[in-house]
């Protein structure tokens, strides 16, 4: 019997375990996947993340030849979905589809995952703004406004938010610090409540998603007052951002993207990376996203990687200056 060498044998070890991942060496990443792929959204059917994974696993499907299956796994703010995603097997069949509040729920949650650590950043999907709304019965047309209505008397002015330790509620208090005011939080259980009453005037201001503000906004239920990125955004070109508003430096993006569970295979990533990439380029493709109130993102997953970083940097300190703790 052949007795192979130390150095023989570890070379057939990472052969076996290449084969075993379906990429021995020659290979091409052109024959992954073989089998269903799964697509964790770790919200409830019918929001944005659950639209946007839909979207996602239907052009994947087309591009790769393998059904992508979206796996609905609400709780937690998102966080039961992910750490079932991250603690999946990284073979290149179980990627995750998070949002922006992906970057807030380490500073809210005990995670039973690493956010960084234990996951494969793949591509940011989409970006998109906040619109800071607010009931016409208030007298405040711009940030302005709001700033000097908060400064007169303090606490008075109620925003509401879509729950306690959501990002609209980051976003509140993060503008609130930088602009020097204090405002008084009433957080609901979902963005819809928190529209009905804003517009009733129980509560006067609403960071809200574009989708489903626009609608009260477009039939003069809801007032404009400006968006929360660092560029106006084209449904609503005639509104000013936060930063042109006065509050230099605000600049608060909601994101989606895809994550797989660490140590994925290269091939796989690449291959997952450069079809979404190309699909988000496809103008059908822009278009759905923006009936969802965000622009197609795209870029490599080194980029996606550094964005998540940034976010849950900036969401801690938020977190720790303003005291915020879950329900």
């Amino acid at each position: 019997m052949l007795k192979l060498s130390t150095a023989d044998a570890f070379v057939t070890a990472v052969f076996t375990a290449a084969v075993v991942f379906g990429f021995a060496p020659g290979a091409s990443a052109q024959n992954y996947p073989t089998k269903p792929v799964r697509i964790v959204a770790p919200f409830a059917p019918g929001g944005g993340t659950d639209f946007i994974a839909r979207i996602a696993a239907q052009k994947l499907t087309e591009a790769m030849g393998q059904q992508f299956i979206v796996d609905n796994r609400p709780g937690a703010g998102g966080s039961l979905g992910a750490e079932i995603g991250t603690k999946s097997p990284p073979d290149g069949y179980t990627y995750t589809l998070i949002a922006g509040s992906y970057a807030v729920n380490p500073s809210i949650y005990k995670l039973a995952f690493d956010p960084i650590n234990d996951i494969t950043p793949v591509i940011q999907l989409s970006a998109g703004p906040l619109l800071i709304v607010a009931t016409p019965s208030l007298p405040a047309k711009t940030a302005k406004d709001v700033i000097a209505l908060a400064k007169s008397k303090p606490g008075n002015l109620l925003y509401a938010s879509s729950g306690q330790g959501s990002i609209v509620h980051l976003a509140t208090e993060l503008f609130a610090d930088m602009a020097g005011v204090k405002m008084t939080h009433v957080p609901y259980k979902g963005t819809g409540p928190a529209i009905i009453d804003t517009i009733s005037g129980q509560t006067q201001l609403l960071w809200g998603s574009i989708a489903p503000v626009t609608p009260h906004v477009k039939n003069g239920k809801l007032r404009p007052i400006a968006v929360t990125t660092m560029k106006r955004v084209e449904a609503f070109r005639d509104v000013p951002t936060v930063n042109e508003s006065g509050v230099k430096g605000y600049d608060v993006v909601l994101w989606h993207g895809l994550i797989a569970p660490k140590n994925l295979p290269r091939p796989m990533l690449d291959r997952v990376n450069g079809e979404l990439n190309k699909i988000l380029k496809n103008k059908e493709m822009q278009d759905k996203l923006a009936g969802d109130g965000v622009s197609a993102a795209g870029g490599t997953p080194e980029q996606f990687g550094t964005l998540i970083k940034k976010d849950i940097d900036m969401w801690r300190r938020v977190v720790q200056k303003a005291g915020v703790k879950a329900e």
